[in-house]
C-alpha cells in the first residue's frame, strides 16, 4: 500500500503548497510593480532588508509564483522547497510573528494573520525538502532517465 499512498501524498501536497504560493504570487505580480502602503511599512531581515519595498514585493511575486510552479511540477522540487522556506521564513518574521499564535480557524479575517497557518505551511515545505517530491514528478522522471536535476 505505500507503494501507492506515498506517491499521493507527496502529490497532493506539492499540488496544495503549489497553489497556495502561485495564487499568493499573481495577486502581487498582477497588482503591478508598487509595493501596496501595509507593505512598505514592514520590517524585513536581512538581507532582503536591503532591497526596496517595490523590489521585495516584486521579488516575493515571482520568487512564490515560479517557485510554486516548479513545486507544481516537482521540477528542482527540493530546491524549490526551499526557496519557499526562505520565503516563508521572511513573511513570518515580517508580517505573521508579532500577530500570535491565530489563524486557523480566523484565516480569512485581519484575526488570521498569526504564525499558526505560515508554520503548517513551512512544515509542509519541509517534508517536501525532506522526502523529495515522489514518483509522480518531473524530478522523478527525469530521474529514470540518468538526467537527474541538480
Amino acid at each position: 500500500m505505500d507503494q501507492t499512498t506515498a506517491p499521493l501524498g507527496l502529490l497532493l501536497l506539492r499540488l496544495w503548497l503549489a497553489q497556495e504560493f502561485i495564487q499568493a504570487g499573481w495577486i502581487k505580480l498582477s497588482g503591478g510593480l508598487s509595493a501596496p502602503d501595509w507593505f512598505r511599512e514592514l520590517s524585513f531581515p536581512m538581507p532582503v532588508s536591503w532591497l526596496s519595498a517595490d523590489l521585495n514585493w516584486i521579488t516575493a511575486g515571482v520568487l512564490e509564483t515560479g517557485l510554486g510552479l516548479l513545486l507544481l511540477a516537482g521540477l528542482f522540487g527540493r530546491l524549490a522547497a526551499l526557496g519557499l522556506l526562505f520565503v516563508t521564513w521572511v513573511a513570518v518574521y515580517s508580517v505573521h510573528f508579532d500577530l500570535g499564535w491565530v489563524g486557523w480557524n480566523q484565516i480569512e479575517t485581519d484575526d488570521g494573520q498569526g504564525f499558526k497557518v505560515p508554520l503548517m505551511i513551512a512544515l509542509m515545505l519541509f517534508a517536501l525538502l525532506a522526502k523529495g517530491m515522489g514518483a509522480w514528478s518531473a524530478d522523478a522522471w527525469l530521474a529514470k532517465r540518468g538526467r537527474a536535476p541538480g
